[in-house]
């Protein structure tokens, strides 16, 4: 039997409710066609295969798609060996994705999934349901003011709306891993929010979350004069002290918009 390798961020999911509540929350129909991550031994697989959907699972322990390939047999099941993060997934042809991701590559491999500000994924997956860490999943979920909120939810939000699903404690896994983890949805927007310059947008909150504690006007002075951001703020309606997270996702492509075009006037 294959044992959980540390260098791979293995964490078997052994609970059945877990993996049932994964399932219905996929919204699956028979044509539909998913991507699993890390299949590992197969735990997410079988019931995927059962509800009688097409899976490609992308598997980069090359033991552990032996055995997979020697127990898992179906018309309907194609199991890639390799690494995620290079694999090309609009070759897949996959419409939804359903997976136990391995924590330590989570932050690439959301933008992997999703795109980003400047190039979202087209085609965007019509649903994803991730088993990750519960931090990540209350960062992508977090609301301005609350301490997960930061420059990682304005992103994800700009992108695609996030769920939970429900709550895993650590005896749900062999190994438990240290960690809370949860499921959570995300549901990409077909259309993301209009911006001008996305690059833009991704300077200013690196700039702005980079020193969360101070107002924006002097976070974001090595952009923008501090004069220039305390007027757009006032334009916004928003108050002259506001910090990043005050900021909510349409706060910030305003602000953007604005800033772009102070400068350009100036």
């Amino acid at each position: 039997m294959n044992r959980p390798r540390k260098r791979f961020g293995q964490h078997w999911l052994r609970s059945e409710a877990v993996l049932a509540q994964m399932i219905a929350a996929a919204h699956l129909t028979p044509g539909d066609r998913v991507l699993e991550v890390g299949p590992g031994r197969g735990a997410l697989t079988r019931p995927l295969l059962a509800a009688g959907v097409a899976v490609v699972a992308v598997e980069l322990d090359r033991d552990l798609c032996a055995s997979l390939k020697r127990q898992i047999r179906s018309d309907r099941f194609v199991l890639m060996e390799g690494d995620i993060l290079r694999t090309d997934l609009a070759a897949l042809g996959c419409n939804k994705v359903v997976a136990n991701i391995p924590y330590n590559i989570t932050g690439p491999l959301l933008e992997h999934l999703l795109g980003t500000l400047s190039q979202p994924r087209t085609p965007a997956f019509e649903r994803l349901i991730l088993l990750v860490q519960k931090e990540i999943g209350d960062r992508l979920m977090a609301k301005p003011g609350s301490k997960a909120y930061g420059a990682l939810s304005v992103r994800s939000q700009f992108l695609a709306t996030c769920e939970p699903v429900c709550a895993v404690p650590p005896r749900a896994f062999q190994p438990p891993p240290k960690v809370e983890s949860m499921v959570i949805c995300l549901r990409p927007h077909p259309t993301p929010p209009q911006v001008t310059s996305p690059q833009w947008l991704e300077r200013l909150l690196k700039q702005g979350f980079a020193t969360r504690r101070k107002m924006l006007a002097n976070a974001l002075k090595s952009l923008v004069d501090p004069s220039a951001v305390r007027q757009v703020l006032a334009e916004l309606g928003l108050p002259p002290e506001s910090r990043a997270e005050a900021l909510s996702l349409r706060d910030w492509l305003a602000l953007s918009e604005a800033l772009e075009q102070a400068q350009q006037n100036e």
